[in-house]
């Protein structure tokens, strides 16, 4: 067994020098797990992975506290995420191209019977062009604070040919401004994002399917009869109650100070009243705090050999004892599925599965294909809180071949803001 992952083995040991030779790179001698880490990163080593118990690198790393692997974890993972888009990138122009080019209007929003809630919670009509591979998408939507939404006129491009710094342009249609969206993120926004890890619980939430059914919804106390909806006033639909969703949810916060915890707490109050998220602060010389490493957890005693013959899921804890917190939660949620939709759930999913491809993509087209009603799920609502709903509608989808190419080029009156 032990001698089953060489590259296992090294790191645990910290084995830098046998490591770097199973790598195929220079030798190294230091004998430091930090080390190794480098090593394995900078070999390519993928981020994006988790063990039997559903936790990634990144979420162990923030546990033992050092900033700088918490730092260089994530840069990897977001250059590894931008690779994996750009390798999709040539699927995705094709596959936008086939559909064909279109104009939908996508309504979403969050309604509460409650109503001090009700009054704050945002709702918005997405007009959608599509034409070629390229995409453009207006909002309303641009701020929340004082407890209101401000309004506005936005419009978000995204042209696939163009080269990925040049691909996504956001326009400030009352301002007459634009900014080309970054595709790599500052170095500041990078440290932001680490003081935010590091100060905050380590979540890791999934939703589950398994026991997921479909049932026709009914209407009447005597006289049940299967309910039916005209959704956007065009598009006949039948009500199906959705059962068994679960949404399943993992807490640890073992690296969190009492007086995180209390920030944390005042954070979350100050955000339901539409304050700003601040988890940096100002030093007396004006310098931005930064949160410092964590005192490393104590060696562990447990040996190699203890480590790799323990039984799947109970592997020994090797660094802070886990302070740990599980939940589910089950929903029931409705949906209208429509057969006048022009648009069919598998061209949809033959877009997702290069936007959005993921390890069980197959599994989830199985799903659609054995378990979800006939038609198109022209409307969705679904509870994410016990007092709030959110619901999404398509009002309107139509196939079209006169879409101006002028919808996706930036107006020569518009001036480059690069500070907004």
């Amino acid at each position: 067994m032990t001698e089953s992952f060489p590259l296992h083995e090294c790191v645990f040991n910290g084995d830098t020098r046998k490591l770097s030779l199973l790598l195929r790179t220079h030798e190294i001698a230091e004998k430091d797990k930090h080390e190794c880490i480098f090593l394995l990163l900078a070999h390519g080593a993928p981020v994006k992975v988790k063990n039997s118990q559903g936790w990634s690198p990144l979420a162990e790393a923030i546990s033992y506290g050092d900033r700088q692997i918490i730092s260089s974890l994530l840069r990897k993972l977001k250059q590894q995420a931008r690779e994996q888009m750009e390798q999709r990138r040539p699927n995705l122009v094709k596959a936008l191209k086939q559909m064909g080019d279109f104009y939908m209007e996508l309504k979403w929003d969050f309604h509460s019977w409650v109503p001090l809630i009700s009054r704050i919670l945002p709702s918005d009509v997405c007009k959608i062009h599509k034409s070629g591979c390229s995409i453009r998408l207006d909002t309303t939507l641009v701020d929340f604070s004082d407890m209101r939404w401000e309004r506005g006129d936005i419009s978000f491009i995204f042209k696939g040919e163009n080269p990925p710094k040049n691909s996504l342009t956001a326009l400030d249609n009352e301002c007459r401004c634009y900014q080309h969206v970054r595709h790599e993120e500052t170095e500041m926004e990078i440290e932001d994002e680490v003081d935010i890890l590091m100060s905050s619980d380590i979540l890791a939430a999934q939703m589950s399917t398994k026991g997921i059914s479909f049932t026709k919804a009914q209407s009447g106390w005597i006289f049940r009869e299967d309910r039916r909806e005209t959704v956007a006033g065009q598009y006949d639909s039948d009500l199906y109650t959705i059962n068994g969703l679960t949404l399943e949810q993992r807490k640890r916060r073992e690296h969190l100070s009492r007086d995180d915890l209390q920030k944390n707490k005042a954070l979350m109050e100050s955000l339901t009243k539409g304050g700003q998220s601040q988890q940096g602060g100002i030093d007396q010389n004006g310098e931005i705090y930064r949160r410092e490493s964590l005192q490393p957890p104590p060696n562990s005693e447990v040996t190699w050999e203890e480590y790799v013959s323990a039984e799947p899921g109970q592997y020994p804890n090797l660094g802070r004892e886990l302070v740990y917190k599980e939940s589910s939660k089950n929903f029931k949620a409705t949906v209208a599925m429509s057969k006048d939709f022009p648009l069919s759930v598998d061209m949809l999913l033959n877009v997702l599965e290069v936007i959005a491809p993921f390890k069980h993509f197959s599994k989830l087209r199985e799903f659609v294909t054995l378990k979800l009603p006939s038609g198109f799920p022209v409307k969705i609502d679904i509870p994410i809180l016990p007092t709030v709903s959110a619901k999404i509608t398509f009002q309107k989808f139509e196939f079209r071949d006169d879409i101006s190419p002028d919808l996706f080029v930036i107006p020569e009156d518009y001036r480059e803001d690069t500070m907004r």
